[in-house]
Formats: C-alpha cells, sequence, structure tokens
C-alpha cells in the first residue's frame, strides 16, 4: 500500500521538466501537465499537489484534473518504488482464457454438492458452477469481470482428505486475479457484499441478496485490487462478510485502508457462532444470512467520537498548574491547565526564560515530575538558576570577589537536600550530545520521559534552538515550525501534559495583538492554548508610574479554554539575587518543600565554591 511521501512531489516536478513552488502547504506548478495550460501572471497558480495528502487539482477550469500520486504515476510513467509500481501499473502479462459463447451449464455432481452445502441449484445455474468433465469430485469455479470475460478459473476438490490429498483448491496457473461473481452483479452499484470464500458469496446469493462477490485467493491474497479497483469503487458502500475466527473478521481491515467506500461489516453477534456464511447459511438457513448483511454496521472512523459519548467536563474544576504568580493563577481561574501547548514570548533578553523556569519550579514544589530542554543555556546553567529559583533568597549567600562583584551561591548542604528533594521530579534534555536529527530526538524523548517518569510539565526553551531545519525537505522554516508546534500539541492532548513553549517576539514589528509578534510560523500561536507575553513596560506605562524600568509586564494574549485575556498586563518584579519573579501580592520568600526551615545555613557549614 502506497503512502505518500512529500518528497515525491519534489521528484514529480523534476520528472515531468515543470518549476514549481511551495505555499501554504501545497507545491504549485507553473504549468499543468495535463493541459499544459499556465496562468499569464507569472505565477504559479495553474497546478498544485497537497503537501500533507498527496492529492492534486488543476486550478484551471477549462482542464480541472484532479487525483492522487498514484494517478500521476500512470498518467507519467512516474516511478513511485519498485514494489508500488508492480502493485499499482502491474506489467505481468496473463493468459487470455477462452470466453466460452454460451453460460456454462452445470452437471449433477455440481448440483448436488452445493445444494448439501446450502446453496440453490438456481444460484448454481446463475454463477455457472460446474465439474471437470473427467472428474466428477473437482468443482470449477469461472470468473467473469464486470464485461463478462473469463479472466480466471478456480478448482475445488469436493472430497478432500487432508491426510491422503495435497491441495483443497488451487487455480490456473498466470490467469488476471479478479473478484468471483462481477460479472453477475447489477449496475446499480448500491452495495457490494464481499466473502472470503467462493462457497460464501455462492451462499449470499442463495438467500435471495445481490451482488455478493469473493476474493480469489484467500484473505491474504489482495492480488486482484489492481484489476477490480475501479469497478469495486463504484459502489456507495461495501459490506464486509469475512470469516470470522478467534473475536477477528479476515478481509476488513484491508478494505477500510484500501478503498474510499463507505465500508460496514456483519456484527459478531449475527455470525451466530459460525465460522462463516456458508456455515451459517447451513445451521441456521436464508434468513440468518439475510439478517446478518441487512444489520450489519459502519466501521466506526478512526479518532471519531459520537459527541454523546465524551464526558461531561466542568471546565473550571479541570486540574491546572498553579504558576507561583497568584494574578495570573486568578485570571486562569486556577492556574495553567494541563493537555495544551502554553506559548511563552518576548523580546531577546527581557526575561522569558526566567518566568518559564519560575513555573516549572512552582510545578515541582507541587508534585508534578517536569522535563526541561534549554537550547540557549548549558545544562549546568539551567540547573543553576533552578536551583537559586528553589532555595529562595534566604539560602542563597552573597560576599564579594577580588574585582568587587557579588558572587551567590547555595551551601553545601543545601544543594544536596535541593538535589535530594527534586532527584525523581526534575528532568532535562542531555544537549551535550550535538545531533543533526535533535529535532526528531527531541519529541521522542519528549515522549519517552511522559511515559517513563510520568513527566506532567515539560519546557521548551526554545523554539528556535529546538528546530533543526532541514533544507532538504523543500519547505520553508515557517511550515517546519508548524509541523513541529502540531507534534507538540499533539503530544500535550495524548498525554495530558502541559508544555511551555517559550518563542522569540518578531524584530522590529509592533502589533496590538501579541499572538502576531511572536517570530515563526503563524501556527505557534494558532496551536497554543495559552500565550503569554513577557516585557518590559513601555514609555506610557513608565511615565505613569504604572511600573518601573525594572519591571516586566505579563499579558494574556490568548487563552482558549475560558477566553479570558489581560492586555493590560499584570506587573511583575525580579528579584536578582533569587531569580523569582513575583507580583504585588506573591510571597517573594515562600519556602519550597526541600526544606521549611527559615534563615541562613552556618557559616561553619558552607563550602565555598572558590
Amino acid at each position: 500500500m502506497y503512502e505518500f511521501k512529500e518528497r515525491d512531489a519534489y521528484r514529480f516536478s523534476q520528472h515531468v521538466g515543470i518549476t514549481a513552488q511551495t505555499r501554504n502547504g501545497q507545491l504549485h506548478f507553473y504549468k499543468c501537465p495535463y493541459c499544459n495550460g499556465s496562468k499569464n501572471n507569472g505565477n504559479p497558480d495553474c497546478f498544485a499537489i497537497d503537501l500533507k495528502t498527496g492529492m492534486f487539482k488543476c486550478l484551471r477550469a477549462s482542464c480541472g484534473v484532479t487525483g492522487n500520486m498514484i494517478t500521476l504515476s500512470r498518467d507519467f510513467d512516474f516511478s513511485l518504488g519498485t514494489e508500488t509500481d508492480e502493485y499499482y501499473r502491474p506489467r505481468k502479462k496473463y493468459r487470455k482464457l477462452p470466453t466460452p459463447k454460451e453460460p456454462y451449464v452445470p452437471k449433477d455432481p455440481a448440483i448436488r454438492y452445493l445444494e448439501s452445502r446450502g446453496v440453490s441449484g438456481e444460484t448454481a445455474h446463475k454463477y455457472e458452477i460446474t465439474v471437470q468433465n473427467k472428474n466428477e469430485n473437482i468443482l470449477v469455479f469461472p470468473f467473469y469481470d464486470d464485461r463478462g470475460v473469463l479472466q480466471f478459473v478456480k478448482y475445488r476438490k469436493t472430497d478432500f482428505v487432508k491426510d491422503r490429498d495435497k491441495n483443497k483448491e488451487w487455480c490456473e496457473k498466470g490467469c488476471k486475479p479478479i473478484l468471483f461473481g462481477m460479472k453477475q452483479c447489477n449496475e446499480k452499484f448500491d452495495r457490494l457484499i464481499v466473502t472470503e470464500g467462493q462457497l460464501d458469496s455462492l451462499s449470499v446469493a442463495s438467500a435471495g441478496l445481490e451482488n455478493a462477490v469473493s476474493v480469489p485467493n484467500g484473505a491474504q491474497g489482495f492480488t486482484w485490487i489492481p484489476y477490480c479497483f475501479n469497478w469495486v469503487a463504484k459502489f456507495q458502500e461495501i459490506v464486509v462478510f469475512g470469516d470470522f475466527e478467534k473475536g477477528h473478521m479476515t478481509l476488513l481491515e484491508d478494505f477500510q485502508r484500501r478503498f474510499p467506500n463507505k465500508i460496514r461489516h456483519v456484527r459478531e453477534q449475527d455470525y451466530q457462532g459460525c465460522k462463516d456464511a456458508n456455515e451459517l447459511l447451513q445451521k441456521h438457513g436464508s434468513t440468518a444470512v439475510r439478517q446478518a448483511v441487512e444489520k450489519a454496521v459502519m466501521v466506526p472512523v478512526q479518532r471519531v467520537l459520537p459527541l454523546a459519548d465524551v464526558e461531561n467536563v466542568n471546565i473550571y474544576e479541570l486540574p491546572k498548574l498553579k504558576t507561583g504568580i497568584r494574578e495570573l493563577d486568578r485570571t486562569l481561574y486556577g492556574g495553567l491547565p494541563f493537555g495544551m501547548v502554553c506559548v511563552i514570548a518576548g523580546k531577546r533578553g527581557d526575561g522569558k526564560s526566567t518566568v518559564a523556569s519560575w513555573i516549572m519550579a512552582n510545578a515541582t514544589e507541587q508534585g508534578y515530575p517536569t522535563f526541561a530542554y534549554s537550547g540557549e543555556l548549558p545544562n549546568y546553567l539551567y540547573k543553576s538558576w533552578f536551583d537559586f529559583q528553589i532555595a529562595g533568597r534566604n539560602h542563597i549567600t552573597e560576599n564579594r570577589t577580588d574585582f568587587g562583584t557579588v558572587n551567590r551561591f547555595i551551601a553545601k548542604r543545601n544543594q544536596e537536600l535541593i538535589n535530594a528533594w527534586y532527584r525523581e521530579q526534575a528532568y532535562i534534555y542531555d544537549s551535550r550530545i550535538i545531533d543533526t536529527d535533535e529535532q526528531e530526538d527531541l519529541l521522542k524523548s519528549v515522549t519517552r520521559a511522559i511515559m517513563q517518569y510520568g513527566i506532567r510539565v515539560v519546557l521548551i526553551d526554545n523554539l528556535m534552538t529546538a528546530m533543526y531545519i532541514d533544507e532538504k525537505q523543500g519547505t520553508d522554516k515557517y511550515d517546519q515550525q508548524g509541523r513541529f508546534v502540531r507534534e507538540l500539541t499533539k503530544i500535550a492532548i495524548r498525554y495530558d501534559v502541559l508544555i511551555l513553549l517559550v518563542a522569540h517576539r518578531r524584530k522590529n514589528v509592533s502589533s496590538p495583538d501579541a499572538n502576531d509578534e511572536v517570530s515563526g510560523s503563524g501556527d505557534i500561536t494558532n496551536l497554543a492554548g495559552i500565550t503569554l507575553s513577557y516585557d518590559r513596560g513601555d514609555k506610557d506605562d513608565i511615565k505613569n508610574d504604572r511600573m518601573t524600568e525594572e519591571q516586566r509586564k505579563l499579558i494574556i494574549a490568548k487563552n482558549r479554554l475560558f477566553g479570558k485575556i489581560n492586555l493590560n498586563g499584570i506587573i511583575l518584579s525580579y528579584d536578582e539575587k533569587s531569580k523569582r519573579v513575583y507580583g504585588p501580592r506573591d510571597d517573594v520568600n515562600v519556602q519550597f518543600g526541600w526544606d521549611r526551615s527559615d534563615g541562613f545555613e552556618q557559616a561553619g557549614d558552607m563550602e565555598i565554591p572558590f
């Protein structure tokens, strides 16, 4: 089964020699390879391939051709790989069987055998089932295509004994594999009933149901699809009536994956303990077979739920992470909610990493395991900053160096207590291993850490260092950023974790909407559940004494869960000694769980780190 790869679209552009350009997730061609038409404005707006699905369309109304990469492969002799080409564009030459001028008339041994299996003589005549001239114990199944041409012949030994006979069923060599019963189907194309064995499709027909077909080579043999795909695709829906054993139905998964039709399947209870349609016919009669088909149910669409089945949740009572900034938590009805990405944006040097680290420290205090990626700081520097916030100013010692500068450190005993306190709570990405595939590795590491360590809060600081831009992919960095953030969003939703994503603000851009000022793809803030902007105040804020030059303003620019935002900003101060940020109602000296005592370590217990 072919799976679309983005590079195939670019290879096709080279194959047909038409220049193309990437825009909005599509590869736009300067002319259509089918009609050779192009637009006079010189823009690549004539023919486009969707880089997510592989579907294409000519944008000229006079052409309007559509299809997918398989269509392009067939129409332009474009290779999608040896195995794919052989499957979708087979070059194998099959035998031409002589189509009888008159329908085969079933011989009596064939009718007797079929009737012993519950299949009517009328059905035997309709499907032209007979036996070999010299072997009355060998049943003959002729496979006609929808035009009535004989393409395939299958045989079945009616007196098969496992220890005596080599094969129960076999086929004529070198014949084109097609579905059994195509000739006997009507042309209304409303419903097609598919079974595994020929006796099963004959049983369905004997029960008075039309359009019953069966596959030529068993449940695992799908060589027939290239020759029957277009015909099968005409039907509005397909009912799969495969063999049912050990809680599994044959054929169903492959039909779901390979055909665009509406797919239904017979319910397990309607098999009534039988393996297949023929056994159901023999034990319970025609009515049971008909009801099994008529009660067939839709195959649930993967990842689609009836809305009524979704659990009722009070969004105001969802678990949330308290950030340590009381006014922010109040506005968000308790803090940052899990299951989404929170973007923290700001200009370089304004302290967005500090506020992100402070939130992580508070997550650790609340017992949530955390995982951090710090792309701009070595791990030891991130840890130092984090530990200062955990320790608090009352547990940080200051002295003067020989150069007159302030040296700050945490006493050895306190550092040991802090390390022991968060040993199984706080984790960090090992950035010492430099790999060009860091982006993919980071996503895998995040997922593995969530699964193995129970991580609930993830920090990615920051987007640009986490992103490895692969120019060979043919898409620009904004498209790749969008995909990266989309993967983070999936992880957040799938594992119900909170992901903090630090992002830079655009240079020399001023907008009333902070979401517009985030540097990079628009998908960054579109996919985020919450966007926070952390910046210096503007001239009016300082002039009106709303804040000082040293303070920062935290703006809630987007709040998907509640819709409540705060564009005026929450004024926060910064404590240089402990690296903590705090609002007017916050206690900058709040103690964390590693040590609930107050005061400094005694000087005699300290180890001077120089």
